[in-house]
């Protein structure tokens, strides 16, 4: 099972609160584990123009808004932009299937910075990651749904609507979901 390109949708039974309602781009996914982004926790207290002035980074007067997210509880110190696949095609960048990509290098908020860049990114401080089998297992506890991502739940959507846009994208009414799992 393939599930680089896909998005996470937690169930409401999710056992693990830093992952409650959460929707993940998927952007690695092997033999050897998985790595994703959490795409709706939107960080409180860093703004982009913040990141940047922080880093150094000079920025252009019509600085456009990017979110800042907090991606997941591995290596909060580390950022990566989640962008359109117009952009980025260095040592940094990783193409993820479904016409993405995710790059981790200085390069990619510099030219945001400067107006340039991909069309749409978020930033995500840290990451979402999984050990060999253990998302499998996650995923036949019924902790998480698995849908195609499009760009208004990973780019346009405000945060506190991207779960429920998720699981309306499966036809899904989060009323019908419930937090107990079962096999037929």
């Amino acid at each position: 099972m393939e599930l680089a390109g896909k998005i996470l949708i937690a169930m409401p039974g999710m056992g693990d609160p830093r992952f409650a309602r959460s929707v993940i781009m998927l952007c690695a996914h092997s033999g050897d584990g998985a790595m994703g982004l959490v795409v709706n926790r939107p960080s409180d207290e860093l703004t982009f123009a913040g990141l940047l002035q922080h880093l150094g980074i000079a920025c252009a007067p019509d600085l456009r808004d990017i979110r800042v997210h907090l991606g997941g509880p591995v290596e909060r110190g580390r950022g990566f932009v989640l962008h359109s696949a117009d952009w980025g095609t260095g040592a940094g960048s990783m193409p993820v299937p479904g016409g993405y990509r995710m790059t981790a290098t200085l390069d990619v908020l510099e030219a945001l910075a400067g107006g340039s860049g991909p069309d749409r990114a978020i930033f995500a401080l840290g990451y979402s990651g999984w050990g060999p089998g253990q998302l499998e297992g996650e995923l036949r506890r019924n902790d998480w749904l698995v849908a195609d991502p499009g760009d208004e739940v990973l780019f346009a959507a405000p945060d506190d609507e991207k779960w429920l846009r998720a699981l309306r994208s499966l036809g899904i009414d989060p009323l019908t979901l419930s937090a107990a799992a079962g096999r037929a």
